[in-house]
């Protein structure tokens, strides 16, 4: 049980010998050991955050509502990031996630473009753009300059994935077949990573950019609570009538 927490980077003994003493941990023992474990826990729930969101348009066999941009762009901002995290050799509770999300983003997008036949060329196009330019990033084959720009763009691309959807829902005064729990677990996840970026002293830019995240999600959830109140409400009606 120790190795296995040594492996993980888990410091257990400040905590337990301070409990065993009748003392409550001291915080410069007690929050690296939370931020430690949430950032495993984070690990562990990517692996189903985005289950929901594909679940629900194989099920309705429909992408009413969704953005394509949107979801190409968390595709490229996740690949860009694992590529960096790997180049840069960094611990797996450091890109676990990430590895996950790209996973599942994958597996989202071959289901957004089944259910949007026929598509059209530029969609076949940026397929083609991205298989052939992935390998390149994981395998580090780029020059370094531009490795750190394109890792330092990562927030621009995942706050430019989330405006198209926010106006798309805005728009349309409706967000489709967009999943909430997917939603709410974006949005709880990025306001964990606030809290262990703060404690881990990541660099301001990467903080700034998990709070854009927090900020767009919850724009998003709200969105989802706002127009699916107004949506039942107008299907109650037209029970009624």
């Amino acid at each position: 049980m120790e190795k296995a927490m040594d492996y993980l980077g888990i410091d257990l003994l400040c905590a337990t010998n301070s409990l065993r003493h009748g003392h409550f941990p001291a915080k410069d023992c007690l929050f690296p050991l939370i931020t430690k474990l949430l950032s495993y826990f984070l690990v562990a729930a990517s692996m189903t955050v985005k289950l929901p969101q594909i679940m629900k348009i194989v099920d309705k066999k429909s992408v009413r509502g969704l953005s394509v941009t949107a979801f190409e762009l968390e595709v490229v901002g996740y690949t860009i990031s694992l590529a960096y995290c790997l180049h840069k050799k960094l611990p797996f509770s450091a890109f676990g996630e990430i590895a996950f999300l790209l996973i599942q983003a994958l597996i989202l997008m071959g289901c957004i473009y089944y259910f949007s036949k026929p598509l059209s060329v530029g969609a076949w196009v940026r397929v083609a753009v991205y298989f052939a330019l992935a390998p390149a990033l994981f395998a580090g084959k780029i020059d370094a300059l531009v490795f750190e720009a394109l890792y330092a763009s990562k927030h621009l691309i995942f706050l430019s994935a989330r405006v198209p959807q926010i106006w798309k829902n805005f728009r349309g005064k409706s967000t489709g077949q967009l999943s909430f729990l997917t939603c709410l677990m974006n949005l709880g996840g990025s306001m964990a990573r606030v809290f262990t970026s703060v404690q881990v002293n990541a660099p301001f830019s990467m903080i700034m950019g998990i709070i854009l995240a927090v900020f767009t999600n919850g724009i998003i959830m709200s969105q989802i609570l706002l127009y699916r109140v107004k949506e039942e409400k107008q299907v109650d009606a037209k029970k009624m009538s």
